[in-house]
């Protein structure tokens, strides 16, 4: 069972990052998520800028059809949180729109980090 996952919702110039703060408003207004801080250079096994959505499988069905018709040209990186860091981010992934490259050598094969998904969203929108 996947218990929850992340979308990476990256972005490389001015232009794009208005794109994703007029999705990440979208998020906030319409899902029940958990929004992190915005990455405006390349951390981790990502290579390009980005933000994350984290957010728990049960709104899966409702949040991902919704991502994949309103990403407005981004690419983005869906992976699931198992546990296997490595196959989640590069064994495992989704992407919608285009693949980017990522450092999959620096990630750890598996983690117990328990992920804080409390959301940080307040829905107005049904």
């Amino acid at each position: 069972m996947i218990p929850s996952y992340h979308a990476h919702i990256y972005y490389r110039s001015p232009a794009e990052r208005a794109k994703a703060e007029q999705l990440r408003a979208q998020i906030s207004e319409r899902f029940l998520v958990r929004l992190g801080r915005w990455h405006d250079v390349p951390v981790g096994p990502h290579t390009a800028p980005m933000f994350q959505v984290a957010f728990l499988a049960d709104i899966f069905p409702a949040f991902i059809p919704w991502l994949m018709l309103n990403r407005q040209g981004l690419p983005i990186l869906l992976h699931p949180n198992t546990g296997r860091v490595r196959d989640d981010h590069i064994t495992n992934p989704f992407w919608f729109g285009e693949i980017l490259p990522a450092k999959g050598e620096i990630l750890p094969e598996e983690s117990d980090e328990v992920f804080d998904m409390a959301p940080n969203t307040a829905p107005t929108i049904k």
